[in-house]
């Protein structure tokens, strides 16, 4: 999927995407990295809202998933099951989100998957803020058999 086919995937699936102007500058099974400006996202403090920062990277970790999923041929339902985000600065300012796959546990999800028709994975996003890490977010999603 190219960065702008999952820009309109997540700006019509995902509404709030588009509230929150998400850009997509790369999109792949392996690696998704997409931006937020600043304006639709400030606090009363003049930084990036926190909610928005922890959407971003949500966004970004489910995005690989769902990129890997559909790079595998596999139909399912994609859900967020549990999730943490560590804020380590301030954004005030156009904020990336980056998110890889660690492929050392694809082959144990692909067997559960495959037994159980539901698996889960934990995917990593780190928000950035003008080249250093602002945050992270950690989470755990399932994916669920749509036969």
């Amino acid at each position: 999927m190219t960065p702008e086919a999952l820009r309109s995937y997540l700006h019509d699936h995902i509404p709030l995407s588009r509230a929150m102007a998400v850009e997509v500058l790369e999109a792949s099974a392996e690696h998704v990295l997409l931006q937020a400006p600043l304006a639709p996202n400030i606090n009363m403090h003049g930084t990036m809202f926190g909610g928005s920062a922890a959407t971003l990277a949500l966004l970004a970790a489910w995005s690989v998933m769902h990129l890997k999923l559909e790079a595998e041929g596999i139909a399912s339902q994609l859900v967020i099951h549990r999730t943490a985000t560590e804020y380590l600065l301030p954004i005030s300012g156009l904020a990336q989100a980056s998110a890889s796959l660690d492929d050392s546990g694809w082959p144990t999800f692909l067997q559960t998957y495959q037994r159980r028709g539901r698996a889960r994975l934990t995917v990593t996003a780190e928000l950035l803020y003008e080249g250093k890490l602002a945050g992270r977010l950690t989470g755990e999603f399932v994916a669920i058999s749509e036969a």
